[in-house]
């Protein structure tokens, strides 16, 4: 019995862990734009493709 309180504060503490690493990639804007990236590769002119 004592290994599921352990279990259980193991998963509070990744899943706070989990939540802070969310909340720190919203501030310094890593989920802004999502779409251009794989976009870009598409409409891109590079020396190859001359």
């Amino acid at each position: 019995m004592e290994i599921m309180y352990v279990m259980i504060a193991l998963s509070l503490l990744m899943a706070v862990g989990f939540l802070l690493a969310f909340i720190w990639s919203i501030k310094n804007g890593q989920q802004d734009d999502l779409i251009t990236p794989g976009m870009r590769i598409l409409t891109e002119e590079n020396e190859y493709n001359k």
